[in-house]
């Protein structure tokens, strides 16, 4: 800043001090600012979310039949998914594991992928091309297939459920959003689960509704009979392989090979069409059954229908439990919305849904567990917990701990300040200038979603950011008093006087920190997960620097302990 510009701007901040008018034009500038941008959350102009959608070269496909689904149902449904997605070029290659899920990836760590087994179940991995080389982000690639898949493949198999997971930014979860249903009965709490699915997918912003739950199922037993087998001449040991060859298949005998030093099994089995059932019925079963005969002893042929009895009954549903108490997990994930709107919105569809069955209490204060809900049913009087869980529970947690580590910071900056200014007021002056860069943060993520093509969320990294940007903020004030006042006191300049000069003086070294500040944090701003921190350093920045050239001046020349 040359000699003359440093002139004039000393003489602007001078009429601002001398005229009373420009004060409060000043003062009133600056709390509408503030006012304006923190009201920028609760009418959803900013979103908050913990982590933003990171751009993966991969994500996974989980498949989830209704309980007691063959191979063949669930194949159906797999080759449905993997036609539509053999349409998209960014895709390279992918990978079918059906009855099973995929070897554990940092996704499945905790959604319970590498527990899954049973023919209802399959696992498909996408393999994308370099996310360098491709213009569409995975999470963007995601959300746009995702109906397509669902709407064609999921009406194959009525009750099935197909969830797009894709990887995490941050710490894996089970959900984005999980609602713990509690109870003492099982079945009990699986229909209320039910109920707050149904809510959950009627709640904008959330997809992938499941209830990780079994469901009992119609199946048929088949026990050999002993005493009819001992009197047919047959063996309970022929009755019992004749059986899985019926349905299953065996192996019957083994390969010696020169090449391996292991011997290979023969396996037999009957063909597809001859195993499946054209119905699962008992009439079917029986159809296919009285096909089988086994010769005994004497060379008569047995019908299998003779010597095995065939029960039906349910299936036994795993029960899952956690603390000790009967649970079934309620899962959502969101579709590139934050996580706390839709919870909020779906908490209040709940308690109005629940009130006319149950008498429903809310979680008191603030605590960890402060959305939780809790059903007592006016009839029985039996009572339910709703919990939430999952990614929206970590972004709390987060928020929570950084927002304590901002208060905490807070506090320790004041402290430090009145012990070298003895005066609690200069001390406050300088903590809120510091405070008020929160208004260049948050404006700052709202330009970065207007000129971004998906949403830009205020994360954890951008509060990272805001509690760096205190130390800087104080610094810019420092420099303002700490001149002031030796321009006072050992040159005997007029208080105000010395105010404008020290703006001006110090108005360049402020400048060039920012600069600098401002230029290293640009290259973070295009990181997917750090953005947030790079943005939140550079908005605030020119923030604070505004901050401490006008507005702090005006609290300097009220205060009388400068």
């Amino acid at each position: 800043m040359s000699q003359h510009q440093g002139k004039k701007f000393e003489n602007f901040i001078y009429d601002i001090l001398d005229s009373s008018k420009k004060r409060l034009i000043v003062i009133g500038l600056v709390f509408a600012f503030l006012a304006g941008s923190i009201m920028m959350f609760p009418t959803k102009i900013v979103l908050a979310k913990m982590l933003p959608g990171k751009s993966a070269n991969t994500f996974s496909i989980y498949i989830d039949a209704p309980t007691g689904s063959s191979y063949e149902q669930t194949q159906l449904i797999s080759s449905c998914v993997t036609d539509i997605l053999q349409k998209e070029e960014s895709i390279t290659d992918m990978e079918l594991f059906l009855g099973q899920g995929s070897p554990l990836d940092y996704a499945g760590l905790v959604k319970g992928s590498g527990m899954k087994m049973g023919e209802q179940y399959a696992e498909i991995v996408v393999n994308l091309t370099d996310q360098h080389e491709r213009d569409e982000k995975s999470f963007s690639m995601v959300q746009r297939i995702r109906p397509i898949i669902q709407k064609s493949c999921q009406p194959l198999v009525e009750g099935t459920n197909i969830k797009m997971v894709e990887m995490p930014a941050g710490p894996p979860t089970l959900a984005s959003i999980v609602v713990e249903v509690y109870g003492d009965e099982n079945s009990e709490i699986i229909a209320l689960s039910k109920e707050v699915a149904s809510i959950l997918n009627k709640t904008e912003g959330l997809v992938d509704v499941d209830v990780m739950a079994d469901e009992s199922y119609k199946k048929f037993e088949l026990i050999p009979i002993k005493e009819k087998i001992s009197r047919s001449g047959l063996s309970v040991d022929q009755v019992n392989k004749i059986l899985y060859l019926a349905f299953e298949g065996m192996g019957v005998a083994v390969k010696n090979t020169i090449d391996l030093n292991d011997q290979i099994s023969i396996f037999v089995s009957l063909s597809e069409e001859s195993q499946k059932l054209e119905q699962s019925t008992l009439f079917n079963l029986k159809t296919k059954l009285a096909a089988l005969n086994l010769m005994n002893r004497e060379g008569m042929m047995i019908p299998l229908t003779e010597v095995v009895e065939i029960v039906e009954g349910k299936s036994t549903p795993i029960i899952y439990h956690k603390n000790l108490k009967t649970m079934v997990n309620v899962v959502a994930e969101t579709d590139m919305v934050s996580q706390v709107y839709p919870l909020l919105d779906a908490r209040e569809q709940m308690i109005e849904h629940f009130s006319s069955q149950y008498e429903v209490t809310k979680s008191p204060g603030i605590s960890t567990y402060m959305f939780d809900l809790t059903l007592k049913d006016k009839t029985t009087g039996k009572e339910y917990l709703l919990r939430w869980d999952g990614e929206m529970k970590v972004t709390l947690d987060t928020f929570r701990d950084l927002g304590a580590a901002f208060i905490a910071a807070l506090v320790l900056i004041f402290l430090l300040l009145v012990i070298y200014y003895k005066s609690f007021v200069l001390s406050g002056i300088v903590l809120g200038g510091s405070f008020l860069s929160i208004i260049g943060v948050i404006i700052g993520h709202w330009v970065a979603d207007l000129v971004t093509t998906e949403t830009f969320f205020l994360t954890a990294t951008s509060l990272i950011g805001f509690i760096a940007l205190m130390g800087i903020s104080s610094r810019n004030s420092l420099l303002l008093i700490d001149f002031a006042r030796a321009l006072i006191h050992y040159k005997g300049i007029e208080k105000r006087r010395a105010i404008a000069v020290a703006s001006a003086t110090r108005a360049k070294p402020i400048m060039l920190t920012a600069i600098a500040i401002i230029l290293g944090s640009a290259l973070l701003a295009s990181d997917p997960v750090f953005g947030g921190l790079g943005v939140a350093l550079i908005s605030g920045t020119v923030a604070a620097v505004i901050v401490s050239l006008i507005f702090i001046p005006i609290l300097m020349d009220r205060s009388k302990d400068l």
